[in-house]
Parts: structure tokens; sequence; C-alpha cells
């Protein structure tokens, strides 16, 4: 007697929004347990941006003039949001290398033998990195108001620009996860989260003001993502210097900083997202 077995067809994922809302928050709930199993990639997560926050306020803080000033204070101020920012963009490099890791490890080949959502393992990660980001960012705010920062705008502005800065880190993970998949390596993902990140952070306002660059580089900084999310929070801070223009070239995301930085921020998701999946679909036949 003999029996003819059919292998069975691998079971598709339930179509619409919130299979793929349910599908993405049990693959972001993964990441998250596996953070707290290896506390290690938050701690040295916290350590970069500290280090940064002591060294330009205690090395560079004098010696930095802001508005024709070179007050400590006034530094600390103008300085915090660039910090922020910069911290939220680089967890790029955390997200690309911790794709790429799955990748390599044959994880991602199992959840491709899953019914679920075809984006949900991308946006899951994205998602398990915010909380990340968010954590790390909270840290960074009480060691800031240890350093001497201060906000002067009421508890609700401040909180939207921490939330500006947050929806940046966010968009900022997608192309991280376009370069984790793009990579054969978590070694790679990381040198290439991180090498185009230094000139886009340190050509912009972060720093120092645009007004002390080149007339070429002001053009740039002031167009600059991530210049528009850094004047976005310090306005929503109180941290605006009065002698310093919002604009030297006229750039209209300088002059309406906020509404710029959404704007920033929403096209690079909906762009780095769409190439994301793209690949990670492409990757899959």
């Amino acid at each position: 007697m003999s029996a003819i077995t059919d292998a069975a067809p691998v079971p598709r994922a339930g179509g619409g929004i919130a299979g793929s809302v349910r599908d993405s928050l049990v693959v972001a709930k993964r990441n998250l347990i596996r953070m707290t199993r290896i506390p290690e990639i938050v701690l040295f997560g916290l350590i970069q941006p500290i280090m940064f926050v002591v060294l330009f306020t205690y090395v560079f803080g004098g010696s930095i003039s802001v508005g024709g000033s070179t007050d400590p204070k006034l530094y600390k101020e103008f300085l915090m949001a660039g910090i922020f920012a910069q911290t939220v963009t680089f967890a790029t490099a955390g997200a690309g290398a911790g794709i790429a890791d799955d990748m390599h490890k044959g994880l991602i080949d199992r959840f491709r033998s899953l019914p679920m959502a075809r984006g949900a393992v991308l946006t899951g990660r994205t998602l398990a990195d915010l909380v990340q980001t968010t954590l790390t960012l909270v840290v960074l705010a009480g060691v800031a108001l240890l350093v001497g920062w201060r906000a002067h705008e009421n508890i609700g502005k401040v909180l939207c620009g921490f939330l500006l800065l947050l929806l940046l880190g966010y968009a900022f993970s997608w192309i991280g996860a376009l370069i984790g998949l793009s990579v054969r390596t978590p070694e790679a993902a990381t040198s290439g989260g991180l090498i185009w990140l230094f000139p886009l952070t340190f050509i912009s306002n972060a720093f120092v003001p645009v007004n002390g660059m080149p007339s070429f580089l002001q053009h740039i900084a002031e167009w600059n993502p991530f210049s528009a999310t850094v004047a976005g929070a310090r306005q929503l801070f109180g941290n605006t210097m009065p002698n310093v223009p919002k604009s030297v070239t006229g750039a209209w995301p300088m002059e309406h900083p906020v509404l710029a930085s959404i704007l920033w921020s929403v096209l690079i998701i909906a762009v780095f997202r769409t190439l994301a999946v793209r690949k990670y679909r492409s990757a899959a036949v």
C-alpha cells in the first residue's frame, strides 16, 4: 500500500491593516525581550551620547561663540537639541546591524515561512528600536539637566520637542533597515550606518551656528533634515538664541523648522519604508 502525500502549502497571513499591526507588535515584543536579556545593548547605547554631552559641554563649551558670546551656559542650551538629535539618528546603525545579524543567522528566513505580513518584521524591528531610543533619550535628558541644560517652555511644548526628535529617529531607522538588508554582515551594516551620519550631523546647526560656515555649506546645512529637527526642538524647548538668526540663506526649513521637520521625517519614512519592504520581498523570492 502506498500513499502520496502532497506538501502542505505555507499558510499566508490574514490581510488587512489589523493583521499587519498585530504581526508588527509581535515582532516588536520579541526584539524588546531580546534587549532585556542582553542589557549591554542598552548600556552601550547610552555611553556614547553621555560622552558627547560631557565632552562638548566642558571641553568646547567655553570656546565656541554663540550669538557673539562664549558663555558656557548659553552654549549648553544651544547644544543639547543637537546632541539629542544626534543620539536618535545614530540609532540607525544599531537598527541596520540588528537586521543584518538576523539575516546572517537565518532568523529572517524563519519569519518568511510564517503566515505574517511581509512588512511586519521590519516594522516590528523599527518599533523596538524606537522604544530603546526613547529610553536613551530619557536618560540623556536627565544627564543634560545635571550639567546645566534647561528648557524654558511649558511641559507640553517640551514633550512635543522630544516627540519631534523621536519621529526623526524612527524615520532614520528605516534607512538603517534598508542598509541592514543590503549588506552581508552586521559589521558592514554598522559601518554603512555610521559613515554617512557624520557629515549629516556635523554639516548642520547642531553644534555651531551656521553663519560661521562657508557660503556653500550654509545652504547644505539649512536644507539638511537634521538641521530642521534641531531647530524645531530648540524652538519647542525655548532654547533659541536671540542673536543667532533663524536662517542666513533664507531657507524655508529654517523659517518653519517644526513643520519642515515633520515633513522631512514623513517623507523619509514613506520613501525608505517602501524601499526596505521591497528589498525584503525581493530577497524572499
